[in-house]
């Protein structure tokens, strides 16, 4: 059967094909203003994927074109994202390296007659550059001479005017049916000390001239980029054809960009959340930032599953976000270990039970060698109360008066008497336990329907647990307004009651509260202290094609 290829490979083989390159060169080119967040995974995956399945390479390149926005600490944290991802960069780049090879090309292009320095505002630039059925109107300064631009183009770069006094714009069509064709502005001046360079520069490239000079100064020969860059391609193949690179010139190809139902996927308004307090931090595990979901505990694999599932596309859409949770449930179902917890405990009293003793509990049932651990087991237990009924609704397999159930790698125990308060409500429960019904050695000839959990009352650990939700509230009457979508009740804190195994956990690691849901330990955790962060539910509500 004969592998399915995405548009964009299908490029790649026509290119390779046609001789018109003989090998693949693909760049990952954030820019350094913030955490990168989901939407950067499915890029990632692509630029990545393709250099390796093209035998190719792949460069990390940060713009940094921009100082006033970018930061060492972004720098830092998109390495660390692209390094959990798994993928390794073959070449480590900033825009910033190459702002002298920036600054000669827009001297050639001076020379050319094909930019010029304007004295003109903001402002000014916009209203005279038209509408998408009305032509621009030409810039008083556009026929200004080479020498007096170059002399002005030095000028800026030397320092000698204010911020906004002077750009320097492409001298293109004012009358081009594609706005970003207009004369667009490709240098600013902007006094502000940058991460890299310090204070070498004073103008600064804008990323419509700078990205195609990084593309081709470096050889990339597919600029993999989301849908929103479509319409300034003519103006990337502009530059890098009138800037004088050698050929193979690089070819900006665009996809579609991953839209989630219910997830934020703009830098800025995280940025805002991060900022107001609103979360914990760029990591916050609610947070849809790479760092929020690996301190979430989503698995690293299941993302990259999900971004495979997913497929490239050239039309834009929204995934659900039930999709995304389905990945990482199936991931986690195979690779975690299963252990108690009970959030809602309801005592439970042996009444024929003495002493104390450790059995032996399946740590993972759909691992390749399933072990066994150790689990303290006596007298007096928890269980959940939502396990028990006092006044059971038919088809009730739980524990219920003079009611059997098993618990979870255990005995089969009977209740006989069910404590009340003045209220009704069950305090305590006396039970006692079947003979010979030990799980995995069980003669009592009782069958029962329900399996439930529990945790040894002398040794569980109290721990606080962190039930989350999605930062956005479902969109209701039109409004889609980030601000007035935001869910107040995203973090609920909730105790919970674990067996004593869990105190020799790790940060980052996963587990499955047995019939509740999937959990990593957090890195606020302390001595005594556990806290655990919900990764996902046990249930899948997710139906493909729905």
């Amino acid at each position: 059967m004969e592998e399915s290829r995405n548009f964009i490979e299908e490029i790649i083989d026509s290119d390779l094909a046609s001789g018109k390159v003989t090998t693949v060169a693909t760049r990952f080119p954030p820019e350094p203003n913030g955490y990168l967040h989901i939407g950067h995974a499915k890029s990632l995956c692509i630029n990545f994927g393709i250099a390796q399945k093209y035998n190719g390479t792949c460069n990390l390149r940060f713009d940094d074109t921009n100082p006033c926005k970018e930061d060492q600490e972004y720098v830092n944290s998109i390495k660390a994202d692209i390094e959990w991802l798994g993928f390794k960069w073959d070449n480590l780049y900033f825009a910033s390296d190459y702002f002298d090879v920036m600054f000669d090309c827009a001297v050639k292009l001076i020379n050319k007659g094909l930019a010029y320095v304007s004295d003109e505002t903001a402002d000014e630039i916009r209203e005279r550059r038209g509408t998408l059925t009305e032509p621009g109107i030409e810039s008083p300064y556009r026929n200004r001479s080479v020498e007096e631009n170059l002399k002005l183009f030095y000028e800026m770069r030397d320092g000698k005017y204010a911020d906004g006094a002077k750009v320097l714009r492409a001298k293109i069509d004012m009358s081009s049916p594609n706005v970003n064709m207009r004369d667009p502005i490709i240098y600013r001046v902007l006094h502000a000390t940058h991460h890299n360079t310090g204070d070498k520069w004073c103008i600064y490239p804008m990323y419509d001239f700078a990205h195609p000079i990084e593309d081709a100064h470096e050889g990339i020969t597919h600029s993999i980029c989301t849908l929103e860059f479509e319409d300034h391609r003519p103006l990337y193949d502009w530059v890098v054809k009138n800037c004088d690179f050698p050929e193979p010139l690089p070819q900006q190809i665009e996809f579609a960009r991953l839209n989630i139902t219910n997830t934020i996927m703009s830098k800025r308004y995280l940025k805002k959340l991060v900022d107001e307090g609103k979360v914990l931090g760029w990591d916050d595990p609610r947070m849809p930032t790479l760092s929020g979901l690996r301190r979430r505990g989503i698995p690293a694999e299941a993302l990259k599953d999900f971004c495979e599932r997913i497929g490239v596309s050239k039309a834009n859409s929204e995934v659900e976000e039930g999709y995304l949770y389905s990945c990482v449930r199936d991931n986690l179902n195979q690779n975690t270990d299963r252990v108690l917890a009970v959030f809602d405990p309801l005592k439970v009293v042996l009444t024929n039970y003495d002493g104390s003793e450790e059995l032996a509990v399946e740590n993972n049932p759909n691992a390749e060698n399933v072990t066994c651990r150790n689990v303290p087991f006596s007298r007096e237990l928890y269980i959940d109360r939502s396990d028990f009924a006092l006044v059971p609704p038919p088809k009730y397999y739980r524990l219920k008066p003079d009611g059997y159930v098993r618990l979870k790698g255990a005995y089969i125990i009977h209740c006989d008497e069910a404590l009340t308060d003045s209220e009704g409500n069950v305090t305590e429960l006396h039970c006692s336990v079947v003979p010979n019904s030990k799980s995995g050695n069980d003669e009592s000839g009782i069958k029962v329907k329900g399996v439930i959990q529990w945790v040894d009352a002398a040794t569980c650990v109290d721990v606080t647990v962190r039930k989350l939700q999605s930062l956005l509230t479902d969109p209701v009457d039109g409004i889609t307004d980030f601000n007035q979508r935001f869910n107040e009740d995203s973090m609920k804190l909730v105790s919970a009651k674990v067996e004593p195994s869990l105190k020799n956990a790790k940060v980052g690691d996963k587990f499955q509260f047995m019939r509740v849901g999937y959990y990593v330990l957090d890195r606020d955790s302390k001595d005594g202290q556990l806290v655990f962060n919900e990764i996902v539910g046990l249930k899948d509500g997710f139906k493909a094609g729905k």
